[in-house]
């Protein structure tokens, strides 16, 4: 089921309304071989996400997850851990399941996620998730 969720111009890279749509709490992307459920604040400009949980459906049915961020989120939240110590003092940056990509917004992160499947990377980048029994 569709939920209602404000409409925003679609990622996909042929920019076909049908490519992408919201799936309350998710923004779901249909591209070639896979599909991406997003984890966006309904709030969020889609062509300005930089920090994002994703949900990979591959065609064969597999499921990968990763949490994804551009190179300015990161940069930004190792300069915030500096005063608050975290990270040791923001001098490193972890995320188990993380993948960095150089620009926002669902778009890039969409082509990125059809390079790495296109590539064969895709799993050495995203962590399988599994099946339920």
């Amino acid at each position: 089921m569709t939920a209602s969720m404000p409409q925003q111009a679609g990622p996909a890279s042929e920019g076909r309304a049908s490519d992408a749509d919201w799936e309350a709490p998710y923004y779901r992307v249909r591209a070639a071989g896979f599909q991406v459920l997003f984890l966006v604040e309904p709030d969020e400009a889609i062509e300005e996400v930089c920090n994002v949980d994703a949900e990979v459906h591959l065609a064969d049915g597999s499921r990968w997850s990763s949490t994804i961020f551009t190179l300015a989120e990161v940069d930004r939240l190792m300069r915030s851990w500096e005063a608050s110590g975290e990270a040791v003092s923001g001098q490193c940056f972890f995320c188990a399941d993380g993948l960095i990509v150089r620009n926002p917004g669902i778009g890039s992160m969409v082509r990125v996620i059809a390079g790495l499947v296109a590539s064969g990377e895709f799993d050495g980048v995203f962590r399988r998730i599994a099946d339920p029994e």
